[in-house]
């Protein structure tokens, strides 16, 4: 439907005659009475009656009025959602339930007026550079071209065990420590920049990772009973499990691996909020080394 002519409808409606209507939308009156007569068409009925005082509506103009001011209002929102600075700074992170969400979810309360939409892609780098996510929070391995990024976020990772496990009641661990233990870490994707972490975590300090499994619930319960087994997760992630399961989560230390999350983004017109989130998370990542500054950390080299 031609939305000309119904913002054209709306306007001899509200202003009460064609010639007013041709003022408010800056065309001849001609003009305001070829629309009116090609949405007549369209609609197959009369919007209109003439009368000596201007046009009066129809029933069929009054029933169709509604309907056509909401569409000019979807329009409206329509424009709004794509026009610079209008539409939500759109950012992938790998899981929902890991710390990087956590992240985004503390800089849109800290700023309210920046729409945000959290998505979780499976390869972001495809989607930054056509532009249908404006950033990713990732490790990155290798450079990628045509995008930008910065190292935002050192994440320390913590041993969760089952109440079985050898290392269950140790208040820390150190990396060294977990040698001979078997860490399972299901969900692994060869390829991916969390595989080539934790190879790069196994290689430096003689690890054991087994990466087969069915996923995280079934990873927490097999944990509980399995005192053999370990697995490692981020300090932001959530898990959730019964009191019953008697799961313990213990934070690494001397050195505290961390995983280096990056902000990636694409070099060519960025989003106008993406700004301000880097200038927060280069604010929260100078809290983070001032508060471990006497603590000693370990991430890959590439990082």
């Amino acid at each position: 439907m031609d939305l000309d002519g119904v913002r054209t409808f709306v306007a001899v409606v509200d202003r009460g005659r064609f010639r007013d209507a041709a003022a408010v939308l800056g065309v001849t009156q001609q003009a305001v009475s070829k629309r009116v007569a090609a949405l007549e068409g369209r609609l197959g009925v009369r919007l209109f009656a003439r009368t000596a005082r201007g046009a009066s509506l129809t029933p069929d103009g009054a029933a169709f009025l509604p309907y056509a001011r909401e569409l000019l209002r979807a329009e409206t929102r329509a424009l709004d959602a794509v026009r610079a600075g209008r539409r939500p700074l759109r950012v992938d992170v790998i899981g929902r339930r890991l710390g990087t969400a956590a992240l985004l979810h503390a800089f849109s309360l800290a700023h309210p007026g920046i729409g945000l939409d959290v998505v979780t892609l499976e390869d972001a780098v495809p989607a930054l550079r056509e532009g249908s996510v404006d950033a990713s929070l990732r490790a990155v391995p290798v450079p990628l071209a045509g995008l930008a990024h910065v190292r935002v976020h050192d994440e320390p990772l913590e041993l969760v065990t089952g109440p079985g496990h050898p290392l269950a009641a140790a208040p820390w661990a150190s990396p060294a420590m977990l040698a001979g233990h078997r860490l399972w870490i299901p969900g692994i994707v060869p390829g991916t920049e969390w595989a080539t972490y934790y190879a790069d975590l196994a290689a430096a300090f003689g690890l054991t990772i087994v990466r087969s499994g069915p996923g995280a619930e079934p990873l927490l319960d097999t944990l509980a009973h399995e005192p053999a087994l370990a697995t490692l997760v981020g300090a932001g992630t959530r898990l959730h499990w019964p009191p019953g399961l008697g799961l313990r989560r213990i934070p690494l230390t001397a050195p505290a691996p961390v995983y280096p999350h990056t902000l990636l983004w694409r070099r060519a017109t960025p989003h106008p909020a993406l700004a301000t989130l880097r200038e927060w998370l280069a604010a929260r990542r100078a809290e983070e080394e001032r508060a471990r500054a006497a603590g000693e950390t370990w991430a890959p080299g590439w990082a």
